[in-house]
């Protein structure tokens, strides 16, 4: 009966046991947690003989902008001073919304007082490069260089037209994009505390990639905090904001969105 419950107790001890003096950075960190997603977005979307409307999605076509969904990230730092951190997230939302203005769509013009279902979806790849210029025992602070790989998916479908009438799905359009977010900028880490380390990230970059011309400017500034030597918990508030020209064979237009929010959740480190 005591050799079971040694068992038992043995890794539940170890797992609480009291964290030691946390360290600047990592070797390996898994997080899992929540994203409280706000996402501005507007998006114009040219036909092949007219140029689309500036749509608002949250104000013309009903689609929330906050949400909050699921994040997983890595970070691995194989060597002394090179770190990488991976993370993904996806968001979605739909809506049916009458129009209160007449928008063009690829090459579909909705009238107003019509009735419009619109679908949205996000996948969103977010891989960090890091170099770790200057360490100490207590900080860390280095170049840092970013991509954000967004998929973005649009559906804009007539359900009821200006007279009331039922509509099929013939009057739908539907944009796809992949939109890489890259940034330039840098890292920092500082581990005031026994259990506490502090972190922020700056970058920004412009350029044209794959006939997407973008601007891109990154934010994120961030709290970890860890009671056992291995678990811990962190919280981080980031932003993103792109405005991106585009021409290629799935999409022709502008998009404009600012991705921002809190994130929070659970880490293991090592």
């Amino acid at each position: 009966m005591r050799s079971s419950a040694s068992v038992v107790l043995v890794p539940l001890l170890l797992l609480a046991r009291p964290a030691g003096a946390v360290e600047p950075l990592d070797t390996f960190n898994l997080r899992i947690g929540g994203y409280a997603t706000d996402f501005d977005t507007r998006v114009r979307a040219d036909g092949e003989t007219r140029e689309g409307t500036d749509i608002d999605l949250s104000r013309d076509l009903g689609l929330d902008k906050s949400n909050t969904v699921g994040l997983v990230g890595l970070t691995w730092r194989p060597f002394n001073r090179h770190q990488f951190d991976l993370s993904y997230y996806n968001d979605d939302a739909d809506a049916r919304r009458q129009l209160t203005r007449d928008i063009s769509f690829k090459d579909t013009t909705y009238t107003a007082t019509s009735t419009v279902k619109a679908k949205f979806d996000l996948d969103a790849y977010d891989l960090d490069y890091t170099y770790w210029l200057f360490q100490r025992e207590r900080w860390a602070l280095g170049p840092r260089v970013g991509l954000v790989w967004y998929q973005v998916a649009l559906e804009v479908e007539l359900s009821v037209d200006t007279g009331g009438g039922t509509v099929g799905g013939q009057r739908r359009e539907e944009v796809d994009a992949d939109l890489p977010a890259p940034a330039i900028g840098a890292a920092w880490r500082w581990a005031p505390g026994e259990h506490w380390r502090l972190g922020a990230d700056i970058g920004y970059f412009t350029a044209n990639i794959n006939d997407i011309d973008a601007d891109v400017t990154y934010g994120r500034a961030g709290v970890e905090w860890y009671p056992w030597q291995r678990w811990g918990f962190w919280l981080d508030y980031t932003a993103r904001r792109i405005d991106a020209d585009a021409d290629t064979s799935s999409f022709t237009g502008n998009l404009r969105f600012t991705d921002s929010g809190l994130r929070a959740g659970v880490s293991y480190r090592f």
